[in-house]
């Protein structure tokens, strides 16, 4: 039996091209597993969120994984681009004494964790998925990329760089617990001794 003809006021479907559609999944993917991580977050619940059926994502991605994997990469590419933009837009004439492109990126950093909570909590997942070796593999990549651009962006010496990721995990750990000090004399810490 045919379908009856559409009326000329009666809008057309779009057809959303594979590569948007593969977008908008990797974007529902980050907020999804963000709450969930990689084994408490159903596909199904990535699918809804885009509009679309369970199998449409596994024409796109071959499993969760790499779904998964996606998602974290595109948070890695983030905080990368995060970086480079603070690096270019750094102008050591108008910049406070004793401040220099790692502290402008570190600002920026900063500024990245309140605004995409999301993407903060993708990272904290992604490490606690690497019993996997698959995704350990790929977030070592990952990191071994972001590592290298904040060399090259910076042309800092090597203890530098430790120091700058030392203290963007802390401020991770921080942001998670959403805390802005994690010191042992920090007055939420205080707080927390005394209720115990």
């Amino acid at each position: 039996m045919a379908s009856p003809p559409r009326s000329p006021s009666e809008p057309r479907r779009q057809r959303v091209p594979a590569a948007e559609r593969r977008g908008a999944l990797i974007e529902a993917a980050v907020h999804e597993f963000a709450r969930g991580g990689l084994h408490g977050t159903p596909v199904d619940r990535i699918a809804r969120r885009v509009g679309v059926a369970q199998p449409y994502v596994f024409s796109l991605f071959a499993n969760k994984r790499e779904l998964f994997l996606a998602a974290v990469q595109r948070g890695f590419e983030l905080v990368a681009g995060t970086f480079t933009a603070a690096a270019s837009g750094f102008d050591p004439r108008l910049a406070p004494p004793d401040t220099d492109i790692l502290h402008a990126m570190g600002d920026a950093y900063v500024e990245l964790l309140s605004a995409h909570r999301d993407y903060l909590m993708l990272q904290h997942h992604s490490y606690a998925a690497c019993d996997d070796p698959v995704i350990r593999d790929s977030v070592r990549a990952c990191y071994a990329r972001l590592v290298t651009h904040v060399e090259q962006l910076s042309g800092a010496e090597a203890e530098r760089i430790d120091e700058f990721f030392r203290y963007g995990m802390w401020l991770n750990v921080a942001a998670a617990m959403g805390v802005e000090d994690l010191s042992a004399g920090a007055a939420w810490l205080r707080t927390e001794r005394a209720g115990s």
